[in-house]
């Protein structure tokens, strides 16, 4: 497999296509690499002896020494064999620019497979094709055929548009912007998103990243690359394609199908990432989330020395469904002792115009110290009678001492530019026009609630009924082997119900007596739902039917218009369940399988026919309690059932965000469906139920390789490595997975662990107390599909401790892992971390992983001797460390 790290930091380069003729793409190429400084650059053209005063390789088997990078730059039909010879020849890598591959049809496409291939069979990364290259200024490679060179910087943009990546690139470097890498990804047929992200994630350099998306490429592992990077730097993305017209001219340009881009949203959502909508405010963005501090709500205060500005900017925060924040009380006795006797008296706080350093400064403290604010917009006119580096200073210190965003909209020309780079130089998000501003502040907020969702902790459910999984499983997989991919009425509702989704009193009659004793008991009104003659087509719905006389005329009408007798074999398929007279009108949970994202979750209101798909909201399972409350606070669920004046709204509430973690738990259980259409879901003062279901299966899910959840891009819980365990002792240990809210278990733990166990653990002493929030937040918050931490708990009475863990971190190319073990002081000897690590062994090969391995420090014996009883072979390195590793595969 090519080694990305050397792909992207070469030694030597062979630039495959270069030329002398003036203009050319090989030619410009060659002369941005040249600037690489000690790099050996290798021109390769085999119609030239020299290329400017260099010697050119016919062929690079023809060059000497091993080469890092290719860089391939002649036609699309020699390309596939240039990429062979680069893949027997041992190059790691190579940036493609050719263009002529998919996007110019079915031969392009066939060129692909070519080039598929030889990566296939050597092991060669390819970036591209049809792409730009490659820049990472900080070690001076510029792999592209740009004019522009831009300074090294903390920025990093990924881009599957050349033409976009290059105006961008203009702008920024016009802009005295850094880059710290620009990527131009083309046809993403091999490295793509997620790779680069993984790579950027161990650049300290790196402080946020900026993406032009215009498909995902592999989703699963671009989620777990960006969830891992958003949780310590932010991504922003712009992503074309918000509507039909446009998603039309997107999949035209890229020549593939994209998706869904409800999907993408929520994906993005779901990872952290902040989505904007327009050029500009991908800079504006990048460079506002790494301010100090972000706003933990949208309620935001404008200080202006313009009132029609101010009136404008709170006109934009509305419209952008902020909040302009109110005032309290105090806050508006202490205004009043500091500004003139016609100030505003409100919010936005108009200071007056020849506001001068001392007015600024008071108002904005004030503002700050008001608990019903969440961030201060401050407004800057050239009519203020204060210099502006004077008040740019006052604005970074009262920044300083806040815990809250000040964020400026600076509004004047060359005599203040000075304190503009004063705020620039402190990191004051700055801006022009108070429009920019205010929608900066909100991508803030839009971004820390992206970032709850990766740290949130749930709260405890109420504990469902055991779900007997087995029998229901058998049933599916024999309809799948008979070719039905329709299940019926009754199967649809067992399995609903499995999973605690409730139901009113329902029946399934198989004939016109059986119905109407079903009805009788259950008790009118009744609701009488009839299968088509095609399920999942169209059937017949009667409800609320009153009477034993009104059931028995529908059931002869039935009878009659299927033209059958009354045996049970003859009737339709038919459910009879007690009428709930919904106080609202209703919603529908459905599920599908997206072509980027897998499996997805819709909810929208009912109508007549069906669900409104056009207001659907969607999320992606596995969900907990507090994301199934951000999925129904999207769809304005809590909202409506306010409006409808429900008694007990939040115990409601809570039944239906059960109900939708239920439901997604069915999705993440039972790869075998396709698709659901459930509703609609009625409430009333009762309850949450659903009333239908109809389940559609995945035809060809027999045929697949089993996978790891490989129809999820988001690991649920891994509820499989639970168990119980007695130690040597006798102690009985829960070892489990660790969860979020773990955090306060796990700092005690760490607490009480003696600073030598922690010291032969993390190599170096620990001070606990001062471990942050957040670094054990990260600790406790895994993504599955890439790391498994297990915790080992006991009980004393009714407290709960942890006494030691195991983790298992897979390197980005799922090829091999690292594994570490702590076990408190108290169990040592006691077979827990030799358990700990026999399960991270099988948890390995569960995932098909070539080896583990992992780093002990020489001195810690007790480690080495476990490692070499359980068959690591052990290498002593440099600096006092050894290196334990295990073949697996």
């Amino acid at each position: 497999m090519g080694d990305i790290k050397r792909m992207l930091n070469p030694a030597a380069v062979a630039l495959i296509g270069a030329t002398e003729r003036e203009g050319s793409i090989g030619r410009r190429i060659l002369e941005n690499l040249l600037v690489c400084g000690d790099r050996r650059v290798l021109p390769v053209n085999p119609g030239r002896k020299t290329v400017l005063g260099m010697e050119c390789a016919g062929s690079v088997s023809d060059i000497d020494g091993e080469i890092d990078l290719a860089v391939i730059a002649i036609p699309a039909a020699g390309v596939p064999q240039v990429v062979d010879e680069c893949g027997r020849r041992g190059v790691q890598g190579a940036i493609i620019i050719s263009s002529g591959f998919r996007e110019v049809g079915e031969d392009g496409k066939a060129l692909e497979k070519e080039l598929f291939a030889a990566r296939e069979k050597y092991g060669i990364r390819i970036v591209g094709p049809n792409c730009l290259g490659i820049m990472i200024p900080a070690v001076r490679l510029n792999a592209t055929f740009l004019k522009i060179r831009p300074e090294p910087g903390n920025i990093a943009f990924l881009s599957q548009s050349g033409a976009l990546g290059d105006a961008i690139m203009d702008w920024g470097t016009g802009n005295h912007v850094g880059f710290s890498m620009f990527a131009s990804l083309g046809s993403m047929i091999d490295v793509d998103f997620a790779d680069l992200i993984d790579y950027l994630s161990d650049d300290y350099a790196t402080r946020s990243i900026m993406l032009y998306m215009e498909r995902v490429g592999m989703a699963k592992r671009f989620m777990s690359a960006a969830r891992g990077f958003a949780r310590t730097k932010p991504i922003v993305v712009l992503k074309p394609g918000r509507f039909a017209g446009s998603a039309r001219a997107a999949e035209s340009h890229t020549g593939e199908a994209i998706g869904d881009d409800r999907v993408y949203s929520a994906a993005f959502k779901r990872a952290g990432i902040l989505r904007v909508k327009e050029v500009a405010d991908l800079f504006d963005t990048s460079r506002v989330l790494v301010s100090r501090t972000m706003p933990k709500g949208a309620r935001l205060a404008i200080v202006t020395n313009a009132g029609g500005v101010g009136i404008i900017a709170a006109d934009t925060l509305a419209e952008l469904e902020g909040r302009v924040a109110e005032l309290s009380a105090e806050s508006i006795d202490r205004l009043d002792a500091i500004l003139p006797e016609d100030w505003s008296r409100g919010n936005p706080v108009d200071i007056v115009g020849d506001a001068d350093l001392s007015r600024y400064a008071g108002a904005i403290e004030v503002c700050l110290s008001d608990r019903g604010v969440d961030g201060v917009l401050v407004v800057y006119t050239p009519r203020a009678e204060v210099e502006p580096v004077e008040l740019a200073e006052a604005l970074c210190d009262l920044s300083r001492r806040s815990n809250k965003p000040l964020i400026v909209a600076w509004m004047a020309g060359v005599a203040a530019e000075k304190g503009r780079d004063v705020l620039i130089g402190n990191s004051i998000p700055v801006y022009r026009t108070p429009e920019e501003a205010v929608k900066a502040y909100l991508y803030m907020h839009q971004y820390r609630k992206n970032i709850e969702m990766l740290y949130e902790i749930p709260e405890d459910m109420l504990p469902g009924q055991s779900r007997l999984n087995n029998y229901q499983k058998a049933m599916i997989r024999n309809c799948l082997r008979e070719g039905t991919t329709v299940l019926t009425m009754e199967q649809s509702v067992s399995l609903l119900k499995n999973y605690d989704i409730p139901f009113p009193p329902t029946s399934f009659p198989g004939s016109v007596d059986e119905a109407v004793r079903a009805a009788e008991a259950i008790g009118f009104p009744v609701t009488l739902r009839v299968a088509g003659r095609e399920r999942p087509g169209p059937g017949e719905l009667f409800a609320g039917v009153a009477s034993r006389q009104t059931l028995l005329e529908i059931l002869g009408g039935i009878r009659e218009r299927f033209g059958r007798g009354q045996q049970t074999a003859d009737m339709p398929e038919m459910m009879i369940q007690r009428t709930i007279h919904g106080k609202t009108a209703g919603w529908f949970l459905s599920a599908g399988r997206d072509i980027s994202f897998g499996s997805t979750i819709f909810i929208s209101p009912a109508r007549e026919d069906g669900p409104s798909g056009d207001r659907s909201v969607v999320a992606l399972p596995p969900l907990n309690q507090t994301l199934a409350k951000i999925f129904l606070e999207d769809a304005g669920v809590p909202e409506v059932l306010r409006n409808e004046d429900q008694k007990g709204v939040q115990p409601l509430l809570r039944q239906f965000e059960a109900f939708c973690v239920n439901f997604a738990g069915l999705i993440v259980d039972f790869p075998e469906i396709l698709e659901i259409e459930a509703g609609p879901i009625v409430v009333d003062d009762g309850g949450v139920y659903m009333t239908d279901a109809v389940i559609l299966l995945d035809r060809g899910f027999l045929a697949q390789p089993a996978r790891y959840y490989s129809h999820l891009v988001i690991a649920p819980y891994p509820t499989q490595y639970v168990m119980h365990w007695t130690l040597r002792d006798g102690t009985d240990v829960v070892i489990r997975p660790i969860r979020p809210e773990d955090e306060p278990l796990s700092r005690e733990m760490l607490a009480r662990t003696s600073e030598e166990a922690l010291r032969v653990r993390f190599f170096s002493s620990v001070n606990v107390r001062e471990i942050p929030h957040s670094t054990l937040m990260k600790f406790c918050n895994v993504d599955y599909d890439r790391e498994v931490a297990l915790v080992a708990e006991t009980k004393e009475g009714e407290e709960r401790h942890i006494v030691g863990g195991g983790r298992l971190i897979i390197e980005p190319d799922l090829r091999r892992a690292q594994f570490a073990v702590l076990v408190h002081d108290s169990l040592h000897g006691k077979g827990l971390g030799e358990k700990f690590l026999d399960m991270l062994i099988g948890i390995a090969q569960e995932r098909e992983l070539e080896a583990i391995y992992g780093i002990v420090l020489t001195e810690n014996d007790k480690m080495l001797r476990l490692c070499r009883k359980m068959g690591f072979v052990s290498k002593r390195l440099p600096d006092g460390i050894t290196r334990v590793e295990m073949v697996l595969n």
